[in-house]
């Protein structure tokens, strides 16, 4: 099991990607063939406009590399430039980049004479047993040939998907949280900008560099391929973090968490374990719409302040006035000078032209600059300002009008338009009128729909738009109507976990939402929303605490966006109660994926409107269990116990035993954080929740009960008695199919075992906890197994081994910001011992953990026998 690789995964807004390499003035017409092939296949093209060259961009178009998915080359005569110092041709360097596991499509065109070193590489390809090749002779011949070979090349990598083993659904979802999504069109005109701030970044000086301008101008396109091409700047990781959809500046800090796979159990402050997981690390963190939250800006700098390594990337319209805060004012796409046409030659054609041009085409493959249109073009292109999305809403145009009727009627409609706007920005203004122009041109029922959809956060389905349509004017024509606003460019479809998804830019969003409740629609629709994310919470949940569970997770978590809008949606319209227990079904949900600090705010905010809306007796006991919740780990007192106390009054007088009985429990453990804790009265509530949670037939809540019994039970040295409790949590959580606690009370089990010297038992439930962590891609646990697999090997005098599993295990730690008390750490004593007697092998297995990526350590943490069974798994990480 050595070299695990990590498969591309498809992210939100990415379709399969197949990479285009030839040369650009030689190969124009068959550049555009191949671009209009690959999107009938409805794949993304990627081409890359810098032409094939080593220097300046090379980093890019390696980044681009790496991101794809197929290679397509297309060679004619000319071997292409090469850069001063170095030895070959850009179109030579990307064949050679290009993964060898990556399918490479060949085509050559027929030529009377040809390059020598363009020659020698072609022979050099057909000797290659990865790539395939064709000769061609026409444009026309190429772009049939193109797209058969593409079908052809899907077909057979669908047959194979078939015969392999599925990833686990978990470890799909998993992979997608932090990853940089990488665009599927062609980013035009900002190599110059991804220069300045790559070398923004590069100096190290700045903490943090915002990238400042108005709505659609292009601040999160930049950021993306920044990212992208900044990578060797960071080598201990680049996360994304996406703020669209969060409005409250509380939530930045369990957003940033979640992204850097971070769970929040409650038992620290968040801020204390991002801080943990960033510190020592190289890292970008890109914070992608900031403007939402500015208030939270002060933030960055304490988390800078003690994490000095790690460097903030955020995309704002707004300065955040924060100190280490350096500007990048995003400038405009360049149109053309004065009053001069677009150029006809690719090579001086302005950024903003050849943009409306790409677009163009991606609508209507026949459609090019000529010297027919291009006044109109230039025309277009200035009179949107440069602004990338604007020239984008007015290309998508050229199915209905020509580019002098869309010149025409921007000449006429922008300046009422951006009159009626005046108190916005002036290029704001531009902007929100273009969408304004652009939303004109639809029917009324598409136009209602639209900005219906603006409810959504971040991106939604077919079934919930349908859910959404019940006696809206476009009810029944949701297909069509959502085909005609992603024909406009108003509305993203792409592709995740198998389904069809949609999603706005967070401009066309706001501007929707503005319409809608300039209608006074805004919260009809709202509680239609919330109504169907009710629903489905309602069929999903109770599949948390069981076989069900990862499947669960992972769809909770893909739809996590819109569950944040519901509770918003909730609680904005006076629905506290619904709120409640909107907020009580995923209690699961929030304990394994770790949102507790996210749900205490939504919970105060509820309890702030009770004296408007009266709530039930029930709502108020969850949303003070849920608020208190992170209090009695972080900030344990008498008011916290007390708190905990009433809330097992309320949930009794509503009759809900089975809360009652959880809340008795979180009493329970409260006492024993105390700075004088009572322990043998929180032994005693615990064990009678115990009983009364296996009497309602609570499996979850009397497995994670048992839990606290057996770390009490550890701490007061009764050891016995910790091991029963572990063992009866197991049992009882394994027998209902819930891994994760499984997981929890196995590897407590197995750390205690291990203390008591019991070393085959402990090993064993080491490696089987170990293999459901890694099922799971709960990495936690994963440290939690490394570090028990790392004491047994070190008890066994195994000194190189031990102490690289304890490295890689650390390296987890930090990264993912957990620690713990010093009872519960096992592995550290032995390793100790082996430092002292032979030195020189613990310092080759720090080394070497050290560089082990967490594939890797598993590996090695695992007997042989079970390596086969974690291979496919390993591969996603």
């Amino acid at each position: 099991m050595t070299g695990v690789q990590h498969p591309v995964i498809r992210t939100p807004d990415q379709r399969i990607r197949v990479f285009v390499s030839s040369t650009l003035r030689e190969l124009a017409d068959e550049r555009r063939v191949v671009k209009s092939a690959i999107e009938r296949m409805r794949l993304a093209p990627v081409m890359f406009e810098l032409g094939a060259r080593p220097h300046p961009p090379r980093e890019l178009y390696r980044s681009y590399l790496a991101q794809s998915d197929v290679f397509v080359g297309i060679y004619g005569s000319s071997y292409g430039w090469v850069a001063p110092d170095e030895e070959i041709s850009g179109l030579e360097d990307e064949y050679n980049l290009a993964p060898k596991t990556m399918p490479k499509l060949i085509y050559i065109k027929a030529s009377d004479s040809r390059d020598e070193r363009l020659t020698d590489l072609i022979a050099r390809i057909q000797a290659d047993d990865t790539a395939a090749y064709l000769h061609f002779h026409t444009p026309e011949d190429l772009e049939d040939q193109v797209a058969g070979d593409l079908a052809m090349l899907l077909a057979e990598r669908f047959d194979e998907s078939r015969i392999a083993e599925e990833p686990d659904p978990e470890t799909a979802a998993a992979a997608l949280v932090a990853r940089v999504p990488v665009p599927y069109t062609t980013t035009i005109g900002r190599e110059q900008d991804i220069g300045r701030v790559r070398d923004l970044l590069a100096r190290g000086t700045d903490r943090v560099v915002s990238l400042i301008g108005p709505g659609g101008i292009g601040k999160s396109r930049l950021a993306i391929e920044t990212a992208l091409a900044t990578e060797d700047l960071f080598p201990d990781g680049t996360y994304f973090v996406l703020l669209e959809g969060v409005l409250e500046p509380g939530l930045l800090l369990p957003t940033i968490a979640y992204t850097l796979g971070i769970r929040d159990n409650g038992e620290a402050a968040l801020e204390e374990r991002i801080s943990h997981a960033l510190a020592d690390r190289k890292v970008l963190v890109v914070l992608d719409n900031f403007e939402q939250i500015v208030d939270a800006a002060p933030v960055l700098v304490r988390l800078y302040t003690v994490a000095p390594t790690a460097t903030f990337l955020v995309t704002s319209r707004i300065v955040l006035r924060i100190r280490g805060e350096r500007v990048f004012e995003v400038p405009t796409l360049t149109t053309p000078p004065g009053d001069a046409p677009a150029s006809l030659d690719r090579a001086t054609r302005s950024a903003a032209v050849a943009l409306f041009v790409d677009r163009a085409q991606a609508v209507k493959p026949g459609f090019d600059l000529s010297e027919e249109n291009a006044a109109d073009l230039a025309a277009i292109c200035r009179r949107l300002e440069g602004l990338p999305l604007a020239i984008e809403l007015a290309a998508a145009k050229v199915r209905i009008l020509t580019a002098s009727g869309i010149a025409d009627r921007l000449e006429q409609s922008l300046p009422l338009l951006t009159a009626a706007v005046r108190d916005l920005p002036e290029r704001h203004r531009t902007m929100r009128a273009t969408i304004d122009w652009s939303v004109s041109l639809l029917p009324d029922w598409q136009r209602e729909l639209l900005e219906d959809l603006g409810v959504f956060a971040t991106r939604f389905t077919l079934d919930a738009v349908e859910a959404l349509g019940v006696g809206r004017s476009w009810e029944g024509q949701e297909i069509d109507g959502l085909a005609a606003l992603v024909d406009g460019s108003l509305v993203k479809q792409t592709e995740i976990g198998g389904r069809s998804v949609f999603s706005l830019l967070a401009i066309v969003r706001e501007y929707a939402l503005g319409r809608l409740k300039a209608r006074g629609e805004a919260d009809r629709v709202r509680a239609a929303h919330a109504d169907y994310y009710f629903e489905l919470v309602r069929r999903i949940a109770p599949g948390l605490g069981g076989e069900a569970q990862a499947d669960a997770v992972v769809q909770l978590g893909l739809e996590l966006p819109n569950l944040r809008a519901a509770v918003r949606h909730l609680i904005y319209t006076d629905r506290l109660d619904d709120a409640g227990d909107f907020a009580w079904s995923l209690l699961i949900y929030w304990w394994i994926s770790g949102f507790f600090a996210e749900v205490r705010l939504w919970m105060l905010e509820l309890l702030e409107k009770q004296h408007e809306k009266p709530i039930t007796q029930h709502t108020r006991a969850v949303a003070w269990f849920l608020a208190l919740w992170g209090e009695m780990w972080q900030r344990p007192s008498e008011q916290v116990v007390a708190g905990l106390g009433e809330c097992v009054r309320l949930f009794t007088e509503s009759g809900d035993e089975d809360a009652a009985a959880m809340a008795l429990a979180a009493r329970a453990t409260a006492r024993v954080q105390l700075r004088d804790p009572n322990a043998a009265k929180a032994a005693k509530e615990l064990t009678k929740a115990v009983a009364k949670l296996h009497e309602l037939g609570n499996g979850w809540a009397e497995a994670i009960t048992e839990v606290s019994l057996g770390r009490l039970a550890w701490v007061r040295a009764d050891t016995d008695a910790a091991l029963g409790h572990f063992e009866r949590a197991r049992e009882i959580a394994s027998a209902r199919g819930d891994l994760f606690t499984t997981s929890v009370a196995g590897n407590l089990w197995s750390r205690l075992s291990f203390q008591l010297g019991h070393l085959d038992a402990a090993e064993q439930e080491f490696v089987s906890t170990l293999l459901l962590s890694v099922r799971l891609h709960y990495e936690e646990g994963v440290a939690y197994g490394l570090e028990g697999v790392c004491g047994v090997a070190a008890a066994r005098g195994e000194a190189w081994r031990a102490a690289a599993l304890a490295v890689a295990a650390g390296v987890i730690r930090r990264r993912i910001g957990i620690f713990d008390a010093e009872a519960f750490t096992v592995h550290t004593p032995y390793l100790d011992i082996l430092r002292g007697r032979d030195p020189e092998s613990v310092a080759a297995g720090e080394a070497a953990g050290a560089e082990m990526r967490v594939a890797e350590a598993v590996v090695l943490a695992l007997p042989p026998e079970h390596h086969a069974a974690v291979e496919e798994t390993l591969r996603h990480w």
